[in-house]
């Protein structure tokens, strides 16, 4: 059994001057994908499952996110459940009844004051159930465009913002995009370390199929520490999935093409775990 917890994974990562991956899953052949990198590449992992996820699976949590538990408990990578982009604190809490040990709780819909209530209501109710809580503070893929003034986090309002929800993780936007299928986009560095200098939780970068591995490297160099991935693992499995389809168009057994997904799938994850793996610069806090 090597099922974790987020918080120790994110506990162990800033304590090792390191990033920690947590890549996003839809169903359970991508969770298997998701544990053979993990073993592959010898890295703890954070596998998350999303609420537009839980919806594909017809709004339960449980199924899936049960599914997930098991799957990591019968891998010897280490590894944790986390909830991604939740509106709904129902939600939340029907993940960690089911698995789940962190959840993310958005309300970066809302303006500040706004989504400073509802967070800090959320991040109560966390704490109080043993649940490691991230929240975001900008928008990430720019409401607007992630590169519009205004959409980026402002340090001054995250330290705030972090001081009176007590939330333990944050979510800035600093230039990534999510769901991004090329991997050219630039992060705001110095913004990154500027946060990073005046917030006291773990910073997580969202959308980071977008970023090229020198920025994620850099990125980490200067603070982050929870690195998010979806888009680009979602790239091989498909596109393997489709190039076995259109070469087999015959077969009506779904196994074999899964099966080419599934490993096309670990081998970019691998890949994606030792380059998140990175050190801090020693000049950073």
């Amino acid at each position: 059994m090597t099922l974790t917890t987020t918080a120790t994974l994110v506990d162990e990562a800033v304590h090792a001057g390191v990033g920690v991956a947590a890549f996003n899953a839809i169903t359970l052949e991508q969770v298997e994908a998701l544990l053979e990198a993990a073993e592959a590449a010898d890295r703890a992992l954070i596998v998350q499952l999303s609420e537009n996820a839980i919806r594909f699976h017809g709004d339960e949590v449980a199924p899936i996110a049960r599914a997930t538990v098991a799957a990591i408990e019968s891998s010897t990578a280490r590894a944790s459940l986390h909830l991604d982009h939740s509106m709904s604190l129902d939600l939340c809490k029907a993940a960690a009844a089911s698995g789940a040990s962190s959840v993310m709780f958005d309300a970066s819909h809302l303006e500040f004051h706004r989504n400073l209530r509802a967070t800090a209501q959320a991040a109560e109710w966390a704490h109080d159930a043993g649940v490691l809580m991230e929240a975001e503070l900008g928008a990430v893929g720019g409401k607007g465009g992630a590169h519009t003034p205004g959409v980026r986090t402002d340090p001054d309002e995250a330290r705030r913002f972090v001081d009176r929800t007590g939330v333990d993780a944050l979510a800035v936007a600093v230039g990534s995009v999510h769901a991004q299928q090329s991997r050219e986009t630039l992060l705001d560095l110095d913004l990154i370390e500027a946060i990073h200098r005046v917030v006291p939780v773990p910073l997580v970068l969202h959308g980071s199929s977008g970023v090229p591995d020198q920025q994620i490297v850099e990125a980490v160099r200067r603070g982050i520490t929870k690195v998010n991935i979806g888009t680009v693992l979602n790239i091989a499995y498909t596109g393997t999935l489709r190039e076995h389809l259109s070469a087999n168009p015959r077969q009506s057994d779904p196994r074999p093409g899964l099966g080419h997904a599934r490993s096309a799938m670990a081998a970019v994850a691998a890949e994606l775990l030792r380059t998140v793996h990175s050190t801090r610069s020693a000049e950073v806090r």
